[in-house]
């Protein structure tokens, strides 16, 4: 799965784009938090798991910026771009 997929899947389990939760987040004070919290904290009120949540984690503490290394690579973990749309899945110019 891709690292927008995991994004994408994020917004139709919550029905919260990315940058929403990120913003929860941030207000929450997780930023500097450990991975840990922020995937109890995502379990617990939205029933997200290990793997989802763990994408939000780089999203919340590095921003929407992802290594090139999978960028451009065919196959299912493969993404688009560099930078990742927070934004939800219907607006994404990309898809």
């Amino acid at each position: 799965m891709s690292f927008q997929a995991y994004l994408d899947k994020i917004e139709e389990k919550t029905g919260l784009t990315p940058r929403a939760l990120v913003e929860q987040a941030h207000a929450k004070g997780y930023a500097d938090a450990k991975a840990t919290v922020i995937c109890d904290w995502l379990k617990s009120d939205y029933d997200l798991g290990r793997g989802h949540a763990m994408a939000l984690v780089h999203v919340i503490k590095n921003g929407p910026t992802i290594s090139d290394k999978h960028v451009g690579r065919s196959g299912p973990h493969g993404d688009k771009s560099n930078t990742l749309w927070l934004d939800g899945k219907a607006t994404n110019p990309l898809q």
